[in-house]
C-alpha cells in the first residue's frame, strides 16, 4: 500500500492522517520525504555505475531531514563504501542486489575510535557506521559483497560487508547477505542490536564468518540461516568490553569450521549468553577453504586471551555430522590490543549449562572440557546430552599424555584423538554429568568419561556403550570428591570405573546397575585403599 493509500486503514487512523494532511502542506511534504529513492540522486541498476556516491548523497539527505528511510528498488546498484547516519533505514526491496565494487580504491581505510585487536586485520568496509543510533538494514533484497573479486588471503586487503563501531539501536532484518571478502558483519562496542531472519551464504573466501559480535551488549540473534566456510555465529571480545546479555535463537547455521563460537579473542569476556532451538548441520557447499567439509565444531566456548566467561546457557539444540558437538578451552595465549601492552593474566571460565542437546554423526575425536593446571574450568552442568560418535579407535590411549598446549590456537582438534570417545574433561572443578548418553558407532576401547585432576564431579544416569576389550568406561586420574550414581552403562569390559593417580580420594560409586560388567571398579596401587567405596551397586552374581 502507498503512503496516502487511507483506504485498507482503520478509522481511527484514517482520521489522525486526514487531520495532519488538513493542518497544512508541511506534513504531506514530510510524510513524502521520509522515503528517499537512490535513483532520483543518480544511482543506475545496471551492476556496472559505480553508485557510491549517488547512494551517499541519498543517505546523507535522509540524515538531513531528520531522518528516514532510503529505498534500494529492484535492480544490480554497485557501489564502494558506504557511510550510515542516525536515524537512516536502508530498505533493500526484493529483486534489488547492493554489489560491492571489486576495486579496493572505492573502499577508504576507516580507523575506528575505540581501539581493538580487529584494527590489526581489515579497516574497509562496504556498509560502515559508527557513534550512531538507531540505524537499520531491513527488506527482501541482497547485499552482495563481492569476495571474489579479491584474490589471495590478504587481510588489509578484503573488505566486511557489514560494520559498525559504537551503535545503539541497531537493526538488521530479512536481507540475505552473500558472497564476503572479509567477515559478512561485525559489531563492536554497540547496544541494543537486532540482527532477525537474515538468510546469508558464505564460500568465496577464506575467514568467510557469518556474524560477528564484538564486545557488544544486549544483543539479539534469531531465526536467521547461515551457511559459511569459517564460523557461522561468533562472539568475540577484542577490547576490554564484555560481551554481554546476547540471546541466540531459532537459527539453523552450517559452517565448515565452528556453528557457534566465543572467543578466540576473549580480553573482555563473555557474560549473561543464551544459546537455544538451533539446528546445526554440515554445509551443502563442498569446497572447503579453512575447516572441514563436515564442520570442525557445534559449539565452541573459549577463553585464551585473559577475560571472564560467566553464565552462560546453551539449550535444545540438535546437531548432525560436524566433528565435534561441545568444546570447552580455558587456554592462555594471551594476545593484546596493541603491541607492547602488558599480557593479559589468564582468564575465568565458570557457570556453563548445557542442556538438551541431541548430536549425531559425530567424529571419532571425542569432545573436551579442559582449563590448565592452577586455572580451572569451574561450575559446568551437562545434562540430558545424547552424543554419538563414530568411534572405532582401536586403542586405549592410557599411554599418550596428553599436552597441555597452554597458547596453542584453541579449537577442537589441537589435542588430537581425545584420550575418551566422548567425554575428556581436565582441569575442571564443579563438574556434573545428568543424564548423558554416549554412543561409539563402531567398537571403540576407549572410555566413554575421561576426567583428570577433576574435583567435585557428579555423574548422574550416566548411559555409556562399553565395546568389548575396552578396560573401563569411565576413568577418573586424580580426581577428589565423585559422585556416581544411577548409572546404566550398556556392553561388558572387566570393569565400569578406573580410577588413577595419588589424588585420586574421596570417590563414591552408588546405586548403579551394573550388571553389564563384571566389577564395580579398578584402581592403580598408587590410589588409597579408601579412596573408592561402592556402595548398593547391581551387579551380576559370580556364579551366573
Amino acid at each position: 500500500m502507498k503512503i496516502g493509500d487511507l483506504s485498507c486503514r482503520p478509522e481511527p487512523i484514517r482520521l489522525f492522517l486526514a487531520v495532519i494532511l488538513c493542518c497544512g502542506a508541511s506534513g504531506a511534504t514530510f510524510a513524502d520525504e521520509a522515503f528517499v529513492d537512490i535513483r532520483h540522486f543518480g544511482a543506475k541498476p545496471d551492476g556496472t555505475t559505480l553508485c557510491t556516491e549517488a547512494i551517499q548523497r541519498a543517505i546523507d539527505s535522509a540524515a538531513a531531514r531528520g531522518g528516514g528511510t532510503v529505498r534500494f528498488p529492484p535492480g544490480k546498484w554497485r557501489s564502494g563504501t558506504i557511510v550510515l547516519r542516525s536515524d537512516v533505514t536502508l530498505s533493500l526491496e526484493e529483486g534489488c542486489t547492493l554489489l560491492g565494487s571489486g576495486d579496493l580504491k572505492d573502499y577508504p581505510r576507516h580507523q575506528p575510535k575505540i581501539r581493538s585487536c580487529a584494527d590489526q586485520y581489515v579497516n574497509q568496509s562496504l556498509i560502515l557506521g559508527e557513534d550512531l543510533d538507531r540505524v537499520a538494514i531491513r527488506g527482501r533484497g541482497c547485499i552482495d559483497g563481492n569476495g571474489k573479486a579479491f584474490p589471495g588471503d590478504d587481510w588489509p586487503n578484503r573488505p566486511f560487508v557489514i560494520r559498525l563501531i559504537n551503535c545503539r539501536d541497531v537493526l538488521v532484518e530479512d536481507v540475505t547477505l552473500h558472497n564476503s571478502a572479509m567477515w559478512m558483519q561485525l559489531y563492536s562496542v554497540c547496544d541494543r542490536v537486532t540482527v532477525r531472519g537474515v538468510t546469508l551464504f558464505n564460500h568465496q573466501k577464506h575467514h568467510a564468518d557469518g556474524i560477528n559480535i564484538d564486545g557488544c551488549h544486549d544483543v539479539i540473534i534469531s531465526d536467521c540461516r547461515f551457511d559459511c566456510d569459517d564460523d557461522g555465529i561468533c562472539l568475540k571480545s577484542m577490547s576490554s568490553r564484555a560481551c554481554e546479555n546476547v540471546t541466540i535463537n531459532n537459527c539453523h547455521i552450517s559452517s565448515h569450521c565452528n556453528a557457534i563460537k566465543m572467543g578466540t579473542h576473549s580480553l573482555g569476556g563473555f557474560k549473561s549468553i543464551i544459546i537455544s532451538n538451533c539446528c546445526i548441520v554440515s554445509p551443502r557447499f563442498s569446497k572447503v577453504m579453512l575447516g572441514r567439509q563436515r564442520g570442525t565444531s557445534g559449539i565452541s566456548l573459549e577463553i585464551v586471551d585473559g577475560g571472564d566467561m560467566d553464565r552462560i546457557t546453551i539449550s535444545n539444540i540438535v546437531m548432525r555430522g560436524v566433528s565435534v558437538p561441545l568444546f570447552i578451552r580455558l587456554g592462555d595465549k594471551g594476545r593484546v590490543v596493541e603491541p607492547g601492552t602488558p599480557k593479559p593474566p589468564v582468564g575465568t571460565l565458570r557457570n556453563v549449562i548445557c542442556s538438551n542437546i541431541v548430536a549425531t554423526e559425530m567424529s571419532p575425536i571425542g569432545c573436551a572440557i579442559t582449563g590448565l593446571p592452577g586455572h580451572l574450568v569451574e561450575d559446568v552442568t551437562l545434562s540430558n546430552l545424547h552424543f554419538s560418535f563414530e568411534g572405532g579407535v582401536q586403542e586405549a590411549r592410557n599411554q599418550h599424555p596428553i599436552p597441555e598446549l597452554p597458547a596453542t590456537y584453541p579449537e577442537c582438534i589441537m589435542f588430537g584423538t581425545l584420550p575418551a570417545y566422548g567425554l575428556w574433561c581436565r582441569h575442571v572443578k564443579g563438574l556434573r554429568l545428568i543424564n548423558v548418553r554416549l554412543r561409539a558407532a563402531s567398537p571403540d576401547l576407549r572410555p566413554a568419561v575421561v576426567c583428570d585432576d577433576v574435583h567435585d564431579l557428579d555423574i548422574g544416569g550416566l548411559d555409556v556403550r562399553i565395546s568389548p576389550g575396552a578396560e573401563s568406561g569411565v576413568r577418573l586420574i586424580d580426581v577428589n570428591r565423585a559422585i556416581i550414581r544411577g548409572c546404566q552403562p550398556d556392553g561388558s569390559a572387566s570393569a565400569f570405573l578406573g580410577v588413577e593417580g595419588k589424588a585420586s580420594d574421596r570417590i563414591a560409586l552408588m546405586g548403579n546397575d551394573l550388571r553389564g560388567v563384571r566389577r564395580t571398579h579398578v584402581q592403580g596401587e598408587e590410589v588409597g585403599d579408601t579412596a573408592v567405596r561402592a556402595i548398593g551397586n547391581l551387579m551380576v552374581p559370580p556364579n551366573q
